[in-house]
């Protein structure tokens, strides 16, 4: 026993370091056709070596040659699994067939390593999904292929039942064990060698529903069919026991009647109950007379177990060195008559029938697990994960999406629920966007309407005007120019970061701080220093604003200006009326401070600017030289310079129209993202 479980621990090891090997091999590499041929040859080479160098146990030779179909077809490929399971089964058959080798087991043999290697692809293609099985999985598979095996043996000699017996008897608990277990050690290294999950090897929200749905069934049909099992095996216990009681009765009252009319010495047949049965007459010296067979002497125990017994009635003894069931009567001239039949000839047929049965009902487990699991699959598991993908897609945002899976009553009415429900989810969507058109429309309005529309063209000092486009329907920018008293005119232009209606809040709160503190006869560095403070007071969302304000003399052309962060401002002054001047825009480098509403306290410097007759100013927000086309470049300030020095001759409103009009010639078709802001001033003194 002990070499038998060695050698086949071994033939089980091969399997598994080729398996090792084989993997660590294929990291990284596709897995070609050619490749898929080469593991079939190797594990079908596994399965013939298995054939001839199987394990010599009780005149039985075993083996664990069904691994080599498995393993190829479950941590490989199908492919390679039917090649192994077609080249190792035919080989077995020619080998029992004109070699000798294993001739009574040849077609059982033969045709369980050919099934295994299409059991092993069916497997991974249809329920392990070409995931690699857990250890328990691999472990199932393997011993289902011997158990299998092991029934077609029962199947094939069904003429002989007697010695099909004895070979499933002593072969089936090795092979079975020793390939569940080689083949979820080959599980086992995979899966330390990879670090991946595999089948079954799932917790909490990772496991699907077809998953736990084979664990229970699994679960519930081995209960099932154990407890089927344990009460046939009882039936056929109690059944064998009662036909043997009823036999030894019916033969110790015949014979003894027969006895009766002869006399001790003449000749007297022997009873054969069975293989062992006897039949024996006992003298008061415990002398045996056997018929015709000889003569031997009880044993004391056996003695006395035959005096203390109730003539006439069946009991249970060890007897002769075996239990059996035994039953003693009285003849004539002190003689008794001693019926006995060993325990083991009893329990003969159901020995028989238990394996048989357990065999059939493991296979009856495998093969409705099987496909009630494929059912399971294909008729709720499939149709649910059809309805999840389109709840997917409508949770993403697609509400033309509809739900078409009406393979049942069931999912047609769970389709037209989710239908519905999505047609009332549109109707309510469509209200709220109607609605929030129109509130984002007023709140357009709104904001249009706080931003100065009468540019004072007519006055005659400046030629003045300004736009603002918004990339959402409200947006952060504003601009704002007033008169802070009867000779200064204040410019101012600012970017609030975000969009949307936060932004325009904001905006309108940064707009009103900045005009209220400019109408004041603060300086430009004054504003925006105070402006910052009260910005900051309350600012739980964190907004900023960028802000650039200059306020300018109408009468001598002296401008102050201060810079919170924001865009450059471009000049342009008139060569023949300012010295040195080059007559085109240029981009005016002032010193910038801090966003305001960023940080408390801030200091701003100021700087001053002086505008002759003629000279030009223009302001403007990032969205401009930040808009981006459909290659993702950006406008540029270069490109804003360029633009604004081809357009001096235009007046202010024409300059910003035809600037507009060349940034959104570069956009193209890409969409606008920020709010575009520009102010233009032209100088008339």
């Amino acid at each position: 026993m002990f070499l038998m479980i060695i050698k086949m621990s071994g033939a089980a090891a091969l399997y598994v370091i080729l398996t090792f090997f084989l993997w660590k091999w294929m990291e990284g590499k596709k897995l070609t056709v050619s490749r898929k041929i080469l593991f079939g040859l190797i594990y079908g080479g596994m399965a013939v070596l298995s054939t001839h160098f199987g394990v010599d146990y009780k005149h039985m030779m075993m083996n664990v040659r069904d691994m080599g179909p498995l393993a190829a077809g479950l941590f490989f490929d199908p492919v390679s699994g039917i090649i192994a399971g077609l080249i190792g089964g035919i080989e077995r058959y020619i080998a029992g067939t004109y070699w000798g080798v294993g001739s009574y087991t040849r077609i059982a043999c033969s045709v369980s390593t050919c099934l295994a290697g299409f059991v092993a692809a069916g497997v991974s293609v249809f329920i392990l999904k070409r995931k690699k099985p857990s250890i328990l999985y691999s472990f199932f598979l393997g011993a289902v292929m011997e158990v299998f095996h092991m029934y077609v043996v029962f199947i094939t000699h069904r003429s002989d039942m007697d010695m099909a017996f004895y070979v499933v008897k002593n072969c089936a608990g090795p092979m079975i064990i020793f390939t569940g277990i080689g083949m979820a050690v080959c599980s086992l290294v995979i899966l330390k060698s990879t670090g991946k999950k595999l089948y079954f090897h799932l917790k909490g929200e990772e496991i699907t529903v077809s998953q736990k749905f084979q664990f229970w069934l699994f679960g519930v049909m081995t209960l099932i069919l154990l407890g089927s099992f344990l009460g046939s095996y009882a039936i056929q216990t109690q059944r064998a026991v009662q036909y043997a009681r009823a036999t030894i009765d019916t033969v110790a009252e015949d014979l003894t009647s027969i006895y009766e009319k002869n006399i001790l010495g003449e000749s007297f047949s022997y009873f054969h109950a069975g293989t062992e049965g006897t039949l024996d007459l006992i003298g008061s010296s415990g002398l045996i007379k056997l018929g015709n067979h000889g003569e031997r002497s009880l044993s004391l125990q056996d003695l006395q177990s035959v005096n203390k017994a109730e003539k006439g009635k069946c009991f249970q003894s060890v007897m002769f060195g075996k239990e059996s069931l035994c039953r003693v009567d009285d003849l004539n001239a002190g003689l008794r008559l001693l019926t006995t039949i060993p325990m083991s000839e009893v329990y003969e047929d159901r020995e028989e029938q238990a394996y048989e049965t357990g065999l059939a009902s493991i296979l009856l487990l495998t093969v409705v697990y099987m496909l009630v699991s494929q059912l399971v699959q294909q008729i709720v598991v499939n149709n649910l994960d059809l309805v999840n993908r389109s709840l997917s897609r409508i949770a993403s945002g697609d509400l033309s999406e509809e739900v078409k899976v009406r393979s049942s009553s069931e999912f047609a009415s769970l389709s037209d629920d989710i239908n519905y429900t999505v047609e009332v989810l549109k109707g309510y969507i469509s209200a709220a966007e109607k609605r929030m058109e129109e509130e984002l429309e007023l709140a357009r309005k709104i904001q249009d309407s706080a931003l100065p529309k009468k540019f004072y063209a007519s006055i005659g000092h400046f030629d003045l005007y300004a736009s603002m486009d918004p990339a959402k329907e409200v947006g952060g920018d504003f601009y704002d120019f007033f008169f802070v008293n009867d000779k200064e005119l204040a410019l101012v232009i600012a970017d609030v970061s975000g969009k949307g209606i936060p932004a325009a809040l904001f905006m309108m709160q940064s707009k009103t701080a900045i005009r209220s503190l400019a109408e004041e006869g603060r300086s430009p560095s004054k504003i925006l220093s105070a402006a910052n403070n009260r910005l900051c007071e309350g600012n739980d969302a964190q907004m900023f604003v960028t802000a650039w304000i200059g306020i300018l003399n109408l009468t001598t052309g002296h401008m102050r200006c201060a810079n919170a962060g924001h865009e450059y401002p471009v000049i342009m002054h008139v060569p023949d009326l300012t010295e040195g001047a080059s007559g085109d825009y240029e981009l005016v480098k002032d010193k910038h401070g801090l966003a305001l509403a960023a940080m408390e306290d801030m200091p701003y410097k100021e700087y001053e600017l002086t505008l002759q007759h003629g000279d030009r100013l223009f302001v403007y927000t990032d969205g401009v030289p930040e808009a981006i086309n459909e290659n993702t470049e950006q406008y540029g300030t270069e490109r804003l310079v360029k633009k604004l020095n081809e357009l001096k001759e235009h007046s202010m409103q024409d300059t910003l129209t035809e600037v507009r009009q060349d940034i959104q010639s570069f956009v193209g078709d890409a969409e606008q993202f920020d709010d575009i802001t520009m102010l233009g001033l032209t100088f008339l003194k």
